[in-house]
């Protein structure tokens, strides 16, 4: 049943659904050799992709990064440029409070740049990357904007189901 104005074809955000999306492609990266999870983020994004001192920003993985355990400051002040800079991925916004794996915190901005992890590694776009990936072989339509996912509701469910059968589709 939809409500209001939205309506079977109504595209909606993911919000933070699309953390799992984005965990379930660096899985699938990994497994297609890409990457390692435990490999040093500045592999991928290039030294100063943070604020951090480069011995601290050395010591980020993508598992931290997975694990919101990479250490870079989430609690920030809205600015009028940036009026929600949890959310934010420049390295103005990424900075050392504690060693990586040290301190957990939701910090969405760290998580995000996964996405350009996984395309630098995959040598193509985020949109291209889940879309050979997940999208094509579920029959899912969506599309990576600003770092959001954007679909349907019933794209959504055919995510959970690809989660609920362990990642399997039509076994695959």
């Amino acid at each position: 049943k939809y409500f209001g104005s939205y309506v079977q074809d109504s595209i909606w955000y993911w919000a933070s659904a699309g953390k799992s999306l984005t965990a379930f492609l660096v899985g699938q990266a990994q497994e297609e050799g890409l990457f390692d999870i435990q490999d040093k983020t500045s592999d991928y994004l290039g030294a100063g992709w943070t604020s951090a001192p480069p011995a601290k920003e050395a010591l980020i993985t993508l598992w931290h990064q997975l694990t919101m355990t990479s250490g870079l400051d989430d609690t920030f002040t809205p600015t009028p440029t940036e009026p929600d800079p949890n959310t934010c991925t420049d390295p103005a916004c990424l900075n050392y409070l504690a060693d990586a794996g040290t301190r957990w915190a939701y910090h969405t901005g760290a998580y995000r740049l996964l996405q350009n992890v996984i395309a630098a590694a995959g040598n193509t776009t985020i949109n291209q990357f889940t879309k050979t990936r997940v999208l094509d072989p579920t029959g899912m339509k969506g599309l990576w904007l600003n770092d959001v996912m954007y679909g349907r509701a019933r794209d959504m469910a055919r995510f959970g189901l690809l989660m609920h059968a362990g990642g399997v589709w039509d076994g695959d």
